[in-house]
């Protein structure tokens, strides 16, 4: 398990690092500092003071007015784009031709390996800025109901008394917190910008359905450091964009299984009452009361690791369904995009063992799920998942191996990744009793008359 989600826990967990100074540390986890003038300008007085002290005090008035969710995706979006003022480039034509080719040419090589039809039906190349307010819809939809919880357990879970030491700040305490998530979702969303290569390299589509997407600027950095020229490491990435389109467009359930285990953790979110009451009895020891009109104190106490949510039984059961079910995409996308390439490209193997590398080593969709749910995905889960495609295809075919998308229950589970080749041969058993049965179906009922009669 990696830091929990939105940052309920201590700032930084290294001990080496703890009392460094840096974005985050000291009573402003959230780097709400700078709203409230500097460290020093958040003493007391009441919140009309404070908004006054404010150097941005217009925007923040707008921004303190959302109403939209438990994420204030105005200032996430504002957040993620600010970072990326000087360091995202428009796409150019030539570079929207080219990935235009890329997507188009991979489209045909993946005809040749699957069954599933193509996925693309517009080409994109985007900005950094572009993705950034591109996927903002689909992230949406995913942390919403996260952040949803997070509130509802924290507010439910405070003491009376907690509650009542609010005071004048009882009644912006909710648009805080979209403020708190708004912030840490776009700090989020601009670091993944300068890194995500494809629009679906995360694991989840968030594109709009039919949209194959390249980062050009993202695809070029990428690429200066390999020793392959940069065309081929385009028609690489664009054969995994294709591929990923193909499940998501034609396998309709695919994109609602992986949003119902996100779904399915945020349901059992809670936090502990009892935890929190002595977690603040000893905050108010240590720091002689809490100030409720000082809103560094507040962020002080959030980020203090006194709500820290509790995982469940059926919190775990969903992040393994999560967990299996990215594996199971990014295998068949090794397997298709392996089988496609072949001997085209000459540099697969080695950019392929550059993308896993980049897996193990923490990726966008390893950082990604960590910070929002707290799911590292496992390298062992990606490498047990592609063994399963392989072998379907070796032993049954790439027919067979596709046909396992066409009904969730057909898919291997977490279990059967533990031993996927004895899964694989299962697939082989099951395919003769389909034989068998559909002979047996096609008999004469006189057959069976006269062997009845015969005995």
């Amino acid at each position: 398990m990696s830091d929990l989600p939105f940052g309920f826990g201590l700032p930084d967990r290294d001990p080496e690092r703890r009392d460094q100074p840096g974005p985050g540390a000291g009573n402003d986890p959230f780097g709400f500092g700078a709203l409230f003038g500097g460290a020093g300008a958040g003493g007391g007085g009441t919140p009309e003071e404070l908004l006054a002290k404010m150097p941005l005090f217009a925007e923040l008035q707008k921004l303190m007015t959302w109403s939209g969710g438990p994420v204030n995706w105005d200032l996430a979006r504002q957040g993620a784009i600010s970072s990326l003022a000087a360091g995202s480039q428009p796409t150019s034509d030539a570079e929207r031709a080219a990935v235009a080719d890329a997507l188009r040419l991979a489209d045909l090589w993946l005809d040749q390996v699957t069954e599933l039809p193509s996925g693309v039906d517009r080409p994109l190349a985007w900005s950094r800025v572009e993705w950034v307010e591109q996927t903002l819809p689909a992230w949406s939809s995913l942390i919403d109901p996260l952040a949803e919880r997070v509130v509802g357990a924290m507010t439910s879970a405070l003491p009376a008394e907690a509650a009542a030491m609010a005071g004048p700040l009882a009644g912006i305490m909710g648009r805080m917190g979209g403020l708190m998530f708004g912030a840490q979702v776009g700090q989020a969303l601009g670091r993944l910008s300068g890194e995500v290569l494809t629009s679906s390299e995360i694991g989840i589509p968030l594109a709009p359905a039919g949209a194959g997407v390249l980062l050009p600027q993202n695809v070029s950095e990428f690429a200066a450091g390999l020793d392959r020229p940069a065309d081929e490491v385009r028609l690489f990435l664009a054969l995994r964009e294709a591929a990923s389109q193909r499940l998501f467009v034609h396998v309709p359930w695919l994109r609602q299984q992986l949003h119902d285990a996100v779904h399915a953790y945020a349901r059992g979110i809670h936090v502990d009452r009892e935890a929190i009451e002595r977690g603040i009895n000893e905050a108010m020891g240590s720091m002689g009361g809490i100030d409720p009109t000082n809103p560094e104190g507040i962020q002080a106490l959030l980020g203090s690791g006194l709500l820290e949510p509790e995982e469940t039984p059926e919190q775990q059961a969903a992040l393994r369904r999560l967990e299996t079910l990215l594996a199971l995409v990014e295998g068949w996308v090794d397997s298709v995009v392996a089988q496609a390439a072949g001997d085209r490209l000459p540099g697969h193997g080695a950019l392929a063992e550059t993308m896993r590398r980049r897996r193990a080593s923490g990726g966008p969709a390893e950082q990604t799920f960590a910070t929002l749910v707290g799911l590292e995905l496992r390298p062992r889960r990606l490498r047990d998942a592609a063994t399963v495609w392989g072998a379907m295809v070796q032993q049954h075919g790439s027919a067979e191996r596709d046909r396992l998308w066409s009904h969730p229950d057909l898919l291997p589970t977490s279990e059967d990744l533990d031993e996927p080749l004895d899964f694989v041969a299962r697939q082989g058993a099951d395919d003769e009793l389909r034989t068998l049965t559909a002979d047996d179906a096609g008999k004469p009922e006189t057959e069976d008359d006269g062997d009845n009669t015969g005995s």
